[in-house]
């Protein structure tokens, strides 16, 4: 009997996205639920950063200034530096580093 994956992310959502995409053909039927554990994964590595480093900041919540400085102040989440750099600074002490 074949266990059925869980994931977090809908997984026929991401194979449609990908088939947006022309260049992509046919694909295996375990490559989207990858691509979602994969993204599962990452977004629960960024949100461990961003809590930490709002911690470090003694704040009790997590806002987007948290979230860019942990972009900026990390090198694995540097290609995200141009999608943060527009978000306003809202001076709650969310600058300090890391």
């Amino acid at each position: 009997m074949r266990k059925k994956d869980k994931t977090k992310f809908p997984v026929a959502r991401i194979k449609k996205i990908m088939q947006m995409d022309e260049e992509v053909g046919k694909m295996a039927q375990a490559t989207p639920v990858l691509i979602s554990k994969s993204l599962e994964l990452f977004m629960q590595s960024i949100i461990d950063d961003v809590c930490k480093h709002a911690r470090v900041c003694n704040s009790r919540k997590v806002t987007t200034t948290h979230l860019k400085r942990c972009i900026e102040s990390t090198e694995c989440y540097d290609f995200l530096k141009d999608t943060v750099e527009a978000v306003a600074d809202d001076g709650d002490g969310g600058g300090a580093e890391a």
